[in-house]
């Protein structure tokens, strides 16, 4: 029998989901992790967790349709088993096909009367198309605020008089074809997908606290082949991005500067690897194994390193992967706008000193987010390694209660905005 934990909720009375059974699927380039609870009366019983290992995705994309199929078959089964259910619809994270951010503006004509419902959800339509783009699909988007004659900054328009509404709409949207590709993957294990989101918005949900959304945050998802990075200003998700890099590539930097295979550099990186010197242990040494002629081990004596010399090779990498995200911030402008305040997480963050060397290159306030806890879980799936798959649980456990439409209404983090932000962030998910 799983165990019960209740939800943070945004104040609205969550309902529940497809008969409150939710399946979370989180595929990423080094595991796939599976999620299986059921939403009653608010209150999330986890039912079944399973992970595998990944295997024919890379950087978040299919590189081999049948590895990735059997990956995400043995790992749904598994959840399947453990929770004694089967499911149907699944909900999956997002970080293939050059993830990109859309911003757009939507304008209705009103005619001097009450805005209702009916209008807003007129207007978000609109603004979804505003955000299409040729060769590209729209995962998910969402209003970030409202324009009522010309006035800027409504939180909830419903109920006052206007000629003129508007609503600005960002959007994350990613080239079609590595997102059918993975929808296809998961398809053939006779799965449906449900729901999409990228992958950082699934771990700011599970990581973010409220006041963070509000007053101005950068997440981090520090994955295997990917970095994710996701921006949230007045409790809205306003910028979402991928940089190509992550801790495989360190891993695959340790192997082939030191000559070592790849799964004895990965329990190097583990043990001993740091993003920073340290001056009391740099000079500490480490045994490295010898790659042989057919790829295994050598019957060579393992060489001895210090390990100053793998914080460089850990460091550099790492110091590519920070520049890109900067970079890409001061591009958009969010670095200065979203405020000091940085979160890390996924795999890649629990390397020593990532914390302090993010600090330093981003010029920002870093903490580690951990998900929330789920009582009774794994702990071996409690830490941010995981903060996306229980990000997309939470995701699809939430909704609040005054959302009816079918199609409409997800859970956002609880929010100093009123009822319809909540109603309506992340309304045209897709």
């Amino acid at each position: 029998m799983g165990e019960t934990f209740r939800l943070r909720t945004s104040g609205a009375k969550p309902v529940p989901v497809r008969g409150g059974l939710i399946a979370a699927l989180d595929i990423g380039s080094s595991k796939i992790a599976c999620l299986i609870g059921r939403n009653e009366m608010g209150s999330l019983n986890v039912l079944g967790a399973a992970l595998h290992e990944s295997q024919g995705i890379r950087s978040g994309a299919v590189v081999s349709l049948d590895m990735a199929e059997e990956s995400i078959r043995q790992t749904v089964e598994t959840a399947e088993q453990l929770a004694d259910q089967r499911v149907q619809d699944v909900i999956i994270s997002v970080q293939c096909g050059q993830p990109r951010s859309i911003t757009a503006l939507a304008e209705l004509e009103v005619g001097g009367a009450l805005v209702s419902d009916a209008h807003l959800r007129e207007l978000l339509v609109q603004g979804k198309a505003a955000c299409r783009e040729e060769g590209y699909e729209t995962i998910q988007a969402s209003p970030t605020g409202y324009v009522v004659d010309n006035l800027r900054g409504v939180d909830d328009p419903r109920g006052m008089f206007c000629d003129r509404l508007g609503v600005n709409i960002h959007a994350v949207a990613v080239k079609s074809g590595p997102l059918h590709n993975l929808r296809f993957a998961v398809e053939r294990c006779h799965l449906n997908v449900s729901r999409q989101i990228c992958a950082s918005y699934a771990s700011a949900l599970s990581t973010l606290t409220p006041d963070e959304m509000a007053l101005g945050c950068t997440l981090i998802d520090m994955g295997a082949g990917t970095t994710s990075i996701a921006v949230f200003m007045e409790s809205a998700l306003v910028y979402a991005d991928v940089v190509p890099l992550g801790g495989h590539h360190v891993t695959s930097d340790i192997a082939r500067m030191l000559s070592t295979p790849l799964n004895a550099a990965e329990r190097i990186k583990s043990l001993y690897g740091s993003a920073l010197g340290d001056l009391e242990v740099g000079t500490d040494l480490i045994e490295v194994p010898q790659m042989g002629e057919e790829g295994d081990e050598s019957d060579q004596p393992a060489q001895r390193i210090r390990r100053s010399m793998l914080t460089r090779i850990i460091q550099s990498r790492m110091e590519e992967i920070f520049g890109e995200v900067q970079a890409r911030l001061r591009k958009t402008g969010f670095d200065v706008a979203a405020g000091r305040r940085l979160v890390l997480t996924g795999g890649g963050c629990q390397l020593a000193s990532v914390r302090e060397l993010a600090g330093r290159l981003l010029n920002k306030q870093v903490r580690l987010g951990r998900p929330q806890t789920f009582p009774g879980l794994a702990a071996a799936i409690a830490g941010p390694a995981y903060a996306s798959a229980l990000g997309l649980l939470i995701f699809g456990a939430t909704i609040p209660a005054e959302m009816h439409a079918p199609a409409m209404g997800n859970y956002t983090q609880p929010s100093r905005r009123s009822g319809v932000a909540r109603w309506f962030t992340g309304g045209l998910f897709g």
